[in-house]
């Protein structure tokens, strides 16, 4: 007897959800929420990669329930002692919570939207209860991603949020101009954690007047935003002759950025893109308590960012 075998092939992050509208296309993973591609009229916004691999260096994923780094994993909430996996083995570092390898559902989709959904239960460390949501919309003006947060268990949460796009231009970041409102920035160690807060005036940090990046090198988080009148905070990337662009606009309550260059990472993806994070609240937050919020039992946190061409 001859058997025959149909192979159906997975991708390593789940379900790919495709989005269009107003010369626009996106898609975004069942695995972990995130953005793997943004266009616009065919000209890559971001950094994205293969459907057969997985993000490389955390591209495009929502940060849950805190953005980047906890020192030792270790906090104390409410006089209780804390301690998460070490997810980053080589700093002995707790990073960016628990949803990028986690399947999250589908709660509604159109051609030019989708909005996901993630029950996260009790972990290591953390012990509660948080529903997720997080939506990617397409309209004239670009991309816009909210994440609402609710707390589903009894006791009060702590909580942050981050996300991870990769802005590109599509060439070298040497050669990209950036300009990014900020007036503060945090010096780390060899851990990358912070030691202490500078002022970007005179140093290599200071991007808010439009200069080109060139071999800066940045893994750096960035407070002290100016806003625009409409109150979001806007960072551009644009190229040194055309002035083409885009940018990325970070709402109320994001008071943090991280921008990282890539230095780190391999082949291809070096320096390709410039990561530029929206946060809630800076590294090290849950063993400092700087701007961490308390979700109590039945409360909700939205924030709001997206990203556009110039």
């Amino acid at each position: 007897m001859v058997l025959n075998w149909r192979v159906t092939t997975i991708a390593p992050t789940g379900v790919q959800h495709a989005i269009a509208a107003g010369g626009f296309e996106a898609v975004v993973t069942e695995v972990g929420a995130g953005l793997r591609s943004l266009t616009h009229e065919g000209r890559p916004l971001v950094v994205g990669y293969p459907e057969d691999s997985g993000p490389v260096g955390s591209a495009g994923l929502p940060l849950l329930p805190w953005p980047n780094r906890i020192k030792d994993g270790r906090y104390v909430f409410d006089g209780e002692e804390r301690q998460l996996a070490l997810t980053e083995p080589k700093t002995g570092n707790a990073a960016h919570g628990f949803t990028r390898t986690l399947p999250w559902r589908v709660l509604s989709a159109d051609e030019s939207s989708v909005r996901l959904g993630l029950r996260l239960f009790p972990q290591m460390g953390y012990p509660h209860i948080l529903d997720f949501t997080v939506s990617y919309a397409l309209g004239a003006a670009g991309l816009e991603v909210e994440v609402t947060a609710e707390n589903a268990g009894g006791t009060d949460a702590p909580y942050g949020y981050g996300a991870h796009p990769y802005l590109t231009l599509g060439g070298p970041l040497e050669e990209a101009v950036l300009e990014l409102p900020a007036s503060r920035w945090l010096e780390v160690d060899d851990r990358k954690i912070p030691t202490g807060r500078r002022e970007v005036e005179g140093t290599e940090y200071d991007f808010r007047g439009p200069r080109a990046i060139g071999g800066t090198s940045l893994d750096t988080a960035f407070t002290g935003l100016t806003r625009d009148g409409d109150g979001l905070v806007r960072v551009r990337l644009t190229g040194a002759d055309d002035g083409r662009g885009v940018e990325l606009w970070a709402g109320v309550g994001i008071e943090w950025l991280q921008l990282f260059t890539g230095d780190t990472l391999a082949g291809p993806y070096r320096r390709r893109g410039l990561a530029v994070e929206p946060m809630t609240c800076p590294p090290n937050a849950f063993q400092t308590g700087e701007d961490v919020i308390r979700l109590a039992p039945g409360e909700r946190a939205t924030h709001r960012w997206g990203i556009a061409p110039l």
